[in-house]
């Protein structure tokens, strides 16, 4: 019996050496305490936000569209006839009053072509129409908000300082944690 008991004690010994030299078995040694906040200062972000605004107006808008006419040859054949007839009168002699007739001609229709088209430009219709023209405008604004809170506390006679996410009041909790020294 004796032996048993010797050999329950050594084996009692190992277990409890095994245990201290394994930081699985060490036991927490820490609790939590308050401290006194000293001083919370938010932390403020400013920022700007778009906002599209719709600005519309009555715009008279001018229309052009061309006239319908028909195509008339009139102003080319009088304008050839005319001017062959200048070009026989201006032609001495038998054969220059042929070639001033046919140039005369020429240059006549040429001339009533030109005034025949210029008429037909001059003859375009032109109309207004109200239209609603609209256009977007952004207005900025700036506004800001809280992000966080910086905290000043005394802790021991100590001071730190820590970011929250919240206003922690008149004391904040903190883990105090012991341990021997070597």
């Amino acid at each position: 019996m004796k032996k048993i008991i010797a050999g329950s004690l050594i084996l009692l010994g190992l277990a409890s050496g095994m245990a201290q030299a394994d930081p699985r078995f060490k036991e927490k040694r820490h609790h939590q305490e308050f401290a006194r906040v000293t001083h919370v200062e938010p932390i403020v972000v400013q920022t700007e936000r778009r906002i599209p605004r719709r600005e519309c107006w009555e715009e008279d808008v001018r229309y052009e569209t061309p006239a319908h006419h028909r195509k008339s040859y009139t102003g080319p054949i009088l304008g050839g006839i005319i001017g062959g007839a200048i070009g026989n009168e201006l032609g001495a002699g038998q054969d220059n009053k042929k070639v001033g007739a046919v140039v005369g001609a020429v240059l006549g229709a040429s001339i009533g072509n030109d005034i025949s088209r210029n008429s037909h430009h001059r003859g375009n219709n032109v109309e207004y129409r109200t239209e609603t023209r609209c256009n977007v405008q952004h207005d900025i604004e700036y506004y800001e908000r809280v992000t966080g809170y910086k905290v000043t506390y005394r802790y021991n006679g100590q001071t730190y300082q820590t970011r929250m996410d919240h206003d922690p009041g008149d004391r904040i909790r903190v883990r105090v944690s012991v341990s021997p020294v070597s």
